[in-house]
């Protein structure tokens, strides 16, 4: 399966973004997902996942409430909308098929895209 990211780039505090992750090669629409982040000097950090229907959920408690993922299976893609961003959501964002077992843990994912940058500026 191949990934590919894009959405990111520089806004401002309080404003949004919203990520794209399209995938191809395998059957995405039987795949849960994942949207992780790094920023510098920092490990990957879980942001939210989604399972294959879209009906369930998961968010990190950093993003709770501001950021929605979603997904469109018609299209292989995978979303996360992110509003009131804030200078410390600057990162790396990448998007990840999960394997198994936890949704919170890079551990649990396997085909990882390349990643878009997010950068908030105060």
């Amino acid at each position: 399966v191949q990934l590919q990211a894009s959405g990111g780039g520089l806004v401002q505090a309080g404003g949004s973004l919203r990520l794209s992750c399209a995938a191809s090669g395998r059957a995405f629409r039987g795949y849960d997902m994942g949207w992780f982040r790094q920023a510098p000097g920092k490990e990957r950090q879980f942001v939210a996942a989604i399972n294959w229907s879209g009906h369930s959920t998961y968010y990190a408690d950093s993003v709770k409430g501001r950021f929605t993922i979603s997904r469109d299976n018609a299209k292989n893609t995978v979303y996360l909308q992110m509003n009131s961003l804030k200078p410390e959501d600057t990162a790396v964002y990448y998007c990840a098929t999960h394997l198994g077992g936890s949704y919170y843990t890079a551990a649990g994912y396997d085909f990882w895209g390349q990643g878009t940058l997010v950068t908030v500026s105060s």
